[in-house]
């Protein structure tokens, strides 16, 4: 089974960053894509973008340019980077591999942005 967990957030001032990591773990079937979401309050989850297996990286219409998402080949980890925080930044943050095997989620990691 594959297997995704976030991590990295936390309590962060406006004007700051954070580093968010997604570490996969299981069997992987071909092709993969590793997306970020975020989820405010009271909202819908939406996408922020993706990296594929090859490197790929596509960013959703909506994102402002604050958000960076790489790969960490020494951590085997996919990170996504936010700058410049700001209080409607603040969400759970979820990774979501999409792969030959099917989709898996994880828990989220929760950002709150605040002075």
């Amino acid at each position: 089974q594959v297997q995704v967990a976030e991590s990295g957030g936390g309590v962060v001032q406006p004007g700051g960053s954070l580093r968010l990591s997604c570490t996969v773990s299981g069997s992987i079937s071909g092709f993969y894509v590793v997306s970020w979401y975020l989820q405010p309050p009271e909202k819908e989850r939406e996408l922020i973008g993706s990296i594929s297996k090859f490197d790929t990286i596509k960013y959703a219409d909506s994102v402002k340019g604050r958000f960076s998402i790489s790969r960490d080949t020494a951590k085997n980890t996919i990170d996504l980077q936010i700058s410049s925080l700001e209080p409607d930044d603040t969400a759970v943050y979820y990774c979501r591999i999409s792969h030959g095997g099917g989709d898996a989620w994880g828990q989220g990691t929760q950002v709150t942005v605040a002075s």
